[in-house]
């Protein structure tokens, strides 16, 4: 996963990374919500979901202590991240104030 994840977060597209894990409540909360800035901003974001409990040394290379915790990468720099649920209109506001 490491050099695949190299590769997927080193685009000109901004990523924006869930670190999540299946047990998690707030996690499920915040798929649906995702589905939906992926639908309104379309190519302009990739959205890539990391398991936690399956990519344990990715999540400990990048720091996550907690689930669900968000990352933006664009041309492979952390642009910005945050832990916990934001809202639809907040993450667009928030992928587009730092993708473009």
């Amino acid at each position: 996963m490491k050099s695949n994840f190299k590769d997927i977060i080193n685009s000109e597209t901004p990523v924006l990374v869930d670190f999540y894990a299946d047990w998690c409540g707030p996690c499920k909360t915040l798929a649906p919500i995702l589905k939906d800035v992926k639908t309104e901003l379309g190519d302009a974001i990739k959205i890539v979901k990391i398991d936690v409990d399956k990519n344990q040394p990715l999540a400990s290379q990048y720091q996550v202590r907690g689930v669900p915790t968000m990352l933006l990468f664009k041309n492979g720099k952390q642009l910005w991240r945050q832990s916990g649920v934001l809202q639809k209109n907040d993450l667009v506001s928030i992928i587009n104030q730092h993708g473009n």
